[in-house]
């Protein structure tokens, strides 16, 4: 199952431990035309690209999902498809799209960059299987980055390796070394990466580090090209609660202004109860005076909720249910009362 674009505008329908250890002239003019500068090479490779047929879309071939910024700095996940290279790990290749200008910024939605510096070549990735734990060793350009992007570029590279099977945790090397903090600004690396530390990291003025705990959301964004995809955010939450029913609680506040996200949930939306089922799965219950009977909910508010419960709840499938309605059925034609998984790609954003 892909999550894709679906509506926009549902308000016209009615740490390594967080954080990090708290550290567009025609050619009829008269005159002849001046210098033009070229275009940038992703754009101009994104150019060649759509001449010659290929497509973010896994039509070149292996398609991998990797963790790119984008237009405001924000992290998102971003699906597409990369040409497979003989005897070349899947892992090491989605890494190297995360190059800034690297070999495959040609691959790259327009709106998106790579977080890693220019230069970065990924030099070994190995995985133990058995305590679940990636090792990438990177050459000295990864080392390159301003101070600000340091925890950007360690989140991107967690999250991406870790939305790979069999990968709860991430080390990092350099030049044959083990990096015991990072180079620039010096977070510590004492432990493995995991996704503990959260992503795109968000405290309430009246939330305490010491008296918190982390819950991951998902919000809306939009790209140049008009779109839709989702972008997770980590808030920080007082501890002590339902880690399921806090995250809801925080995707119906929405986003921070100035963030360049977007409402998902009406300012209707309520949670009513959250129950787990003997299955495993968990049963959603949203109240919302804005539908009824029959009406199909917008099916990106819906596939909110279930990214958000997912990431908070071990991947279990989710099941909602609105106002007490026997059928839930989404504006994408799916029947969301019925058990619904984590989609395995998520944001395929043609570029």
């Amino acid at each position: 199952m892909t999550f894709k674009r679906n509506i926009r505008g549902l308000s016209a329908a009615g740490l390594l431990a967080v954080p990090i250890m708290l550290s567009g002239c025609g050619p009829f003019g008269g005159k002849e035309s001046e210098a033009i500068d070229p275009p940038p090479a992703q754009v101009e490779s994104q150019m060649i690209n759509a001449a010659t047929g290929k497509t973010a879309q896994g039509q070149t071939g292996l398609q991998t999902t990797v963790y790119l910024s984008d237009q405001k700095g924000m992290l998102a996940p971003v699906t597409l498809g990369i040409p497979k290279e003989e005897g070349k790990d899947p892992i090491a290749g989605a890494l190297e799209v995360m190059v800034d200008g690297g070999a495959y910024a040609g691959y790259v939605p327009v709106g998106f960059r790579g977080v890693f510096p220019a230069g970065t070549v990924v030099k070994n990735v190995t995985v133990d299987k058995e305590n679940k734990q990636a090792v990438v060793e990177f050459n000295q350009s990864f080392s390159e980055y301003k101070p600000q992007d340091e925890r950007k570029i360690l989140e991107a590279l967690t999250w991406t390796l870790t939305g790979h099977e069999g990968i709860e945790k991430v080390q990092v090397w350099m030049e044959g070394a083990k990096l015991n903090e990072m180079p620039v600004n010096h977070t510590p690396l004492d432990r493995p990466l995991s996704r503990a530390m959260g992503i795109n990291l968000q405290k309430a003025d009246d939330t305490q580090y010491s008296q918190s705990s982390p819950v991951t959301v998902y919000f809306s964004g939009l790209s140049p090209a008009g779109i839709q995809y989702y972008v997770p955010v980590t808030r920080l939450v007082a501890s002590g609660q339902d880690s399921v029913k806090a995250a809801l609680h925080e995707l119906i506040r929405g986003p921070q202004y100035g963030d360049g996200l977007e409402q998902v949930m009406t300012s209707e939306t309520a949670v009513a109860s959250v129950e787990k089922n003997k299955d495993g799965s968990l049963t959603v219950s949203l109240t919302d005076s804005m539908f009824e009977q029959g009406e199909e909910v917008p099916a990106e508010m819906l596939q909110a909720v279930v990214l958000t419960v997912t990431e908070n709840a071990g991947d279990a499938k989710v099941k909602i249910r609105m106002n007490d309605l026997t059928e839930v059925k989404g504006t994408d034609s799916r029947n969301y009362s019925e058990p619904v998984g984590r989609p395995e790609f998520i944001n395929e954003i043609p570029i």
